[in-house]
């Protein structure tokens, strides 16, 4: 697996989350999307769920190698995500990330709605239009 992770909410630059998770522990930061997901808004950050046709955008952020693990741990905490936990919000799945610039998609971890949050986010949840949580 990569050191990559694809960001849309709290972590991306400017956010509530960047500094504290984020800074010092990266070596790349760019802006990306998402292809196959919506973005709806939650309780103070956003889920994305996974659908066909739609766009996300955020960031593809490159964790520096030694910070990888620390990183990766303090993220599923951040997020309550546990391998193959029923109660999980969200679910850490690896997906190709499209960059803004030049270059070939890379894989990444990103943090979609679980199955049982992404029904309710379409029977009832804001959807976010543009897929651009900064744009909300």
């Amino acid at each position: 697996m990569s050191f990559r992770f694809f960001v849309y909410g709290t972590l991306l630059p400017g956010e509530a989350n960047h500094g504290l998770f984020l800074r010092g522990r990266t070596a790349a930061e760019e802006p990306g999307r998402l292809n196959g997901a919506v973005l709806y808004g939650g309780p103070g950050y956003p889920y994305a769920v996974e659908e066909r046709g739609g766009v996300v955008h955020g960031e593809l952020v490159t964790a520096l190698p030694d910070a990888y693990e620390e990183l990766l741990a303090d993220l599923d905490r951040l997020e309550e995500y546990a391998p193959g936990d029923p109660r999980n919000l969200y679910e850490r799945v690896e997906r190709e990330v499209h960059r803004d610039g030049t270059g070939p998609p890379l894989r990444a971890w990103v943090y979609v709605a679980a199955p049982a949050v992404a029904a309710r986010l379409r029977a009832r949840g804001k959807l976010i239009e543009s897929g651009d949580w900064r744009l909300r």
